[in-house]
């Protein structure tokens, strides 16, 4: 089990083990970012073992005494979600926190469109993660009778924008599950919540827009009031509390951290 050593302050998530999927950028990195800073040990999984290895180093010489490790992982594969779970495990002897954020879209482009192959990929790394996470991780939760899991939904998934229906039905499906699991594994004292970004500077914003220009950002910013894009520092937050012991009471939320696009 991860210990926070002696001679450090109390940090937040001192002591828990975290995997974290798509780890390498965007919001998965300032989740990771935020994680290693209040004292959890946390494992990078993301298709990009490079991305997740540069990112883990770094963040281990920057820090004395974090512990955290990459791990490339395909989200939407069983056996690969599977050894991910046995590899933090034997690292780190427990999982405390699983955050389902590796997340892909179709482009912007009207419903009947979209090719049966881009919604089946949508769907996979979208939704059937989220199923193979808690496959392979609640059970070991359950042994300890504790854990939290946390889901990267989206804004979408609540007010949907035109032409990404699909990415937004995958979203509407990990609200519904979060709320699902929250019910059914509280009595096993785990926790479930979701987090629903607006667009953030990460690699699916052009995707997200269609086309990256002055003028569709403009356009996509005056939809949200307090008029900036969410950051992986705004996420890291978030999911901080969210998967803290502040949050011991809190289960079933899904908690909008979109400048007030959803109002």
């Amino acid at each position: 089990m991860h210990n926070q050593s002696a001679d450090q302050p109390q940090r937040r998530l001192s002591g828990k083990c975290a995997i974290v999927t798509g780890g390498a950028s965007g919001f998965g990195a300032g989740i990771v970012r935020k994680f290693v800073a209040e004292g959890a040990a946390v494992m990078i999984a993301d298709l990009n073992l490079e991305a997740a290895e540069t990112l883990a180093h770094s963040l281990a010489s920057d820090q004395e005494g974090a512990q955290v490790l990459a791990c490339r992982a395909d989200v939407s594969q069983a056996g690969e979600v599977q050894a991910l779970v046995d590899a933090t495990v034997s690292a780190y002897d427990a999982i405390d926190i699983v955050v389902n954020n590796a997340g892909i879209t179709h482009m912007p482009a009207p419903m009947e469109t979209i090719s049966e192959e881009d919604f089946d990929r949508v769907f996979s790394v979208n939704a059937k993660s989220v199923y193979l996470t808690a496959r392979y991780a609640v059970p070991i939760m359950k042994a300890q009778q504790r854990g939290t899991i946390l889901n990267v939904a989206s804004t979408g998934g609540v007010s949907p924008r035109p032409n990404l229906s699909w990415y937004n039905a995958t979203k509407g499906w990990m609200i519904t599950a979060t709320r699902s699991m929250a019910v059914e594994l509280a009595p096993a004292g785990i926790r479930v919540n979701a987090l629903n970004p607006v667009a953030g500077e990460t690699p699916l914003l052009k995707s997200f827009m269609g086309e990256d220009t002055p003028e569709v950002r403009a356009r996509f910013l005056s939809t949200i009031p307090l008029g900036r894009f969410s950051t992986p520092e705004d996420m890291g937050n978030a999911a901080c509390y969210l998967c803290s012991d502040e949050a011991s009471m809190v289960t079933g939320v899904c908690l909008e951290v979109d400048g007030g696009r959803c109002i």
